[in-house]
């Protein structure tokens, strides 16, 4: 009968624990990246050269930790507005098809209206990866993007 009084407890407490922690993680907010310092500061042209140049290496370096953020400053090539009218910018040389994709910040959609293309901005995002096109040009993609005012 002991036995079982301590297996009961222990699923008890398991599952308390398990709820605990899956209702912290379901109502967890992200981090408004205004106030964060980024991990790298880097240009447009530099951070794409990375990634064209050695894919697994530039992958060790921003894909190696959670939320790595990344301050990037490069022209604006073009701004894009989707139906629900969430931003996107994209970064990079005009001359070149590969760029920086940075879809800005569901509480910041007003910084990007404010951009001109052509224009030259730093921008802070996390980093979440890097789409190789060798025929159409690759994509560095950053989320959760802000306009960079500390640069």
């Amino acid at each position: 009968m002991r036995r079982k009084t301590v297996v009961l407890s222990i699923s008890a407490l398991v599952i308390i624990s398990g709820s605990f922690y899956g209702f912290n993680e379901y109502t967890r907010k992200n981090k408004d990246l205004v106030s964060v310092s980024p991990d790298v500061q880097i240009s447009a042209t530099d951070l794409i050269q990375k990634f064209e140049t050695d894919e697994t290496s530039a992958n060790k370096t921003f894909l190696g930790r959670k939320d790595f953020i990344v301050a990037v400053t490069g022209q604006v090539k073009e701004i894009n507005r989707d139906e629900n009218g969430y931003y996107s910018i994209v970064l990079g040389d005009v001359n070149n098809m590969s760029s920086v994709r940075c879809s800005m910040d569901s509480l910041h959609q007003q910084d990007a209206r404010d951009l001109t293309k052509g224009a030259t901005v730093s921008i802070k995002g996390a980093f979440t990866g890097f789409n190789k096109d060798d025929l159409l040009g690759s994509d560095v993609i950053l989320n959760r993007c802000v306009i960079n005012k500390n640069n």
